[in-house]
């Protein structure tokens, strides 16, 4: 058993699970791993258990904050010292977990996120995706002082004490903003490293155009009470 879990929630990635769990197996061997399947209505499931892959299926379709929690539970439960979120979808490299892990630990940070602005290299979203990122990292600027370059990345790695606090406290939905200026904003030490991501290697996006304002609306309001409360 490592000391290093990657948590992989995974809703309808039927499409890119095998993949994502492979590319994490050849290429961060010092990693154990989760998928966590939110109720999936297509073969992830059945494909997860074909391969023999390590997964917890949640009962019902619980959201992405509920299925990283999840991954935290488990992270808490067997004593992992870090854990990162890499998404089910294949946008991201395996190939950088063990950098990240190795800046951790060299540099006492507390959380870790990986960005693709810092270096502008791989895939770099949308226009409408890279005018929402570029909104929050101003909002979360303004509330805590502290620029994050890609506040949406869900490839973030977390020590102990972090893996502890999330397993008890997490949103519900879209957590990384609110996550990144809660964690600031109590004093943990947060800082971004570059990372190349890919484009979605299969099945659909959450956020669809529609639910954009809601999104930018809700996660808006969710930094703003985290910040008042932290």
């Amino acid at each position: 058993m490592n000391d290093r879990l990657v948590i992989i929630p995974a809703f309808n990635e039927a499409e890119c699970i095998v993949n994502t769990v492979n590319d994490i197996i050849e290429n961060a061997p010092g990693f154990d791993y989760v998928v966590i399947n939110d109720c999936s209505r297509d073969d992830t499931l059945k494909l997860c258990r074909e391969h023999g892959f390590n997964v917890v299926s949640l009962p019902i379709n619980s959201g992405i904050g509920a299925a990283v929690q999840t991954g935290y539970l488990y992270a808490k439960r067997y004593g992992y010292k870090y854990a990162i979120q890499v998404d089910g979808d294949g946008q991201h490299d395996a190939a950088f977990l063990g950098t990240m892990a190795d800046y951790m630990q060299k540099h006492d940070v507390s959380m870790l996120i990986g960005s693709r602005f810092i270096e502008k290299q791989g895939f770099q979203s949308s226009a409408l995706r890279q005018f929402g990122i570029r909104y929050f990292t101003v909002l979360i600027k303004i509330l805590t002082g502290k620029k994050i370059t890609d506040p949406t990345s869900g490839m973030r790695m977390v020590e102990r004490s972090i893996i502890e606090y999330f397993a008890e406290e997490y949103p519900k939905d879209y957590p990384e903003p609110e996550t990144a200026v809660t964690i600031i904003k109590k004093g943990w030490k947060v800082e971004e490293i570059p990372v190349v991501m890919k484009k979605r290697q299969g099945g659909t996006s959450s956020i669809s155009p529609k639910r954009s304002i809601y999104y930018m609306i809700k996660v808006s309001l969710a930094c703003i009470i985290a910040a008042i409360s932290a």
